[in-house]
């Protein structure tokens, strides 16, 4: 019912001059007034915005090298294509400036000016029964590797591939492997049926092929490229990660150090997204970290966090350079010299107040400045095992604090950094160093800069205040008291009950 609506309404008449109006006001800015792609924003993106004069769309449900169907560009304007900046207008433009501007958007190619030969969907029929279980992800498993996916998305699918310091779109734009752990960032949809999809289209216009003709040379079955979809989704979390702005620090016994303790298990784990810094100058726009997962302990006199985020080289990487020197070509540069790619390396920052405020009210968030400076904990890969605590004035000053003691232990991994910074709850210098309290709300913040993406100094991805929160033991007599209420109110009972049967056996005596 719901396809043969959306069959209706696309067959309904439309209007190109309607069309445009709707264009100019909300699509020229990124594509461009000719629709080229070239708009006054497009020179900040990467991805960069769709090219409509070459008609090569990549979320289609049709074969590789076909123009999409009016559904799958009315899929696009609705859903928008996460991980690129491209949003969805279903609940900011009527269905009928929707379907206006898909016949607007067509008259940008002549490869629309053929109505003899309309796009024919791909028949993809549905699932092999039985799930995705063990043996479905086993095959599928199989599958990635010997079609060639870990090439470019990685051993455990991280984007870390061999080639992906190589990767890039039909235009010469730098192009990352997507990573297979955050399917909520696929830019065609991150269910297997829409991971199968894109297995038989490819990404037209992108290194990501069709598979299609694997299945017409017999090199696997349909079902067997299911897997591959089943086996994909799998390594993504069962849904999107929810933000929530407490971390809860549990009191433990013992504190762990190494990044790969198994304490860390049983800890619950906080995801916090990461956007690119385009406040200040040099501004970044297109950050590779887009989260991270944090979890924190503290024993009676020391606190552990641990930090851990996808990045797809462990930098300083001198084999991504040409890849920095293609991101720097492709976004605009607020200086007018162009800077020249290094090695640089990956990045974390920790931030808090210097001290935890009464109210609600926080330092500037963006590394607060020279009359409100923060207290941060600085991370680099290179140095691994050695964090640096300081005071930050603004984006631009650090002051390291000589003689303060934080830990640090790292792990990269299959395109993974695992971080564990360590400190003691309690600093001599209160003026400095934050003094960790339980059973206070303490803001935290976080930087993350991969310099295999050309980011450092004010290149990075940043996070908002969240808060850590170390939780307070429970008194005993939070426990003693309810059992002691339930024993008073049992004896209170028996002695009415008592008193009563007393009672009755005296008048029956009588």
């Amino acid at each position: 019912m719901i396809h043969a609506l959306l069959m209706i309404a696309l067959l309904a008449p439309q209007d190109t001059s309607a069309g445009k109006t709707v264009y100019v006001k909300w699509c020229a800015g990124c594509h461009g007034d000719n629709g080229a792609g070239d708009g006054a924003g497009a020179k900040h993106m990467i991805p960069p915005p769709r090219d409509f004069t070459g008609a090569i769309y990549q979320i289609r449900s049709t074969p590789s090298g076909q123009l999409p169907t009016d559904a799958d560009l009315l899929r696009s304007i609705d859903e928008g294509l996460p991980g690129t900046a491209m949003p969805g207008w279903k609940t900011r433009l009527s269905d009928r400036q929707r379907r206006d501007v898909i016949a607007y958007i067509k008259t940008f190619s002549t490869f629309f000016a053929d109505t003899t030969q309309r796009p024919q969907p791909i028949a993809f029929g549905s699932p092999p029964g039985g799930g995705s279980g063990a043996e479905a992800l086993r095959v599928g498993r199989q599958f990635y590797d010997s079609i060639g996916c870990r090439k470019c998305h990685g051993d455990l699918g991280r984007g870390d591939g061999p080639s992906a310091p190589t990767l890039k779109d039909d235009a010469g734009h730098p192009i990352f492997a997507a990573n297979l752990h955050e399917n909520w960032r696929f830019n065609g949809g991150g269910t297997v049926e829409d991971i199968y999809h894109r297995l038989r289209t490819g990404l037209d216009g992108t290194p990501m092929p069709s598979f299609s003709d694997l299945l017409d040379q017999k090199f696997l079955t349909d079902e067997q490229l299911w897997h591959v979809a089943q086996y994909v989704r799998s390594l993504s979390p069962p849904d999107a990660p929810a933000v929530r702005d407490v971390i809860h620090a549990p009191l433990t016994k013992t504190l762990p150090h190494a990044p790969d303790d198994s304490a860390w298990a049983a800890v619950d784990v906080y995801w916090f997204p990461l956007v690119g810094q385009i406040i200040h100058k040099e501004r970044w726009f297109a950050p590779a970290v887009s989260g991270v997962w944090v979890t924190a302990v503290h024993t009676a006199d020391s606190i552990a966090l641990r930090v851990v985020w996808d990045d797809r080289s462990e930098s300083p990487d001198t084999s991504w350079l040409t890849f920095v020197g293609r991101m720097f070509n492709a976004l605009a540069s607020d200086d007018s010299t162009r800077e020249q790619p290094a090695p640089w390396p990956d990045q974390l920052t920790v931030q808090f107040p210097v001290s935890i405020p009464s109210g609600m009210e926080r330092p500037y968030f963006l590394m607060g400045n020279s009359s409100a400076p923060v207290y941060q904990w600085r991370w680099s890969s290179a140095a691994r095992t050695a964090a640096v605590p300081g005071l930050a004035r603004g984006i631009d000053r650090f002051d390291p604090l000589s003689g303060a003691a934080l830990g640090a232990q790292a792990v990269y991994d299959h395109g993974e950094w695992r971080v564990v910074l360590t400190r003691a709850l309690a600093s001599t210098d209160t003026a400095s160093q934050l003094p960790f309290r339980t059973g206070r709300a303490i803001p935290v913040a976080f930087f993350a800069l991969d310099g295999s993406n050309g980011e450092h100094g004010t290149r990075m991805a940043v996070s908002t205040w969240y808060f850590l929160a170390l939780d307070e033991p429970v008194p005993a007599r939070v426990f003693i008291s309810p059992v002691l209420a339930m024993m008073l109110t049992l004896g209170l009972g028996m002695l009415v009950v008592w008193r009563a049967q007393q009672k009755t056996s005296y008048r029956r005596q009588q």
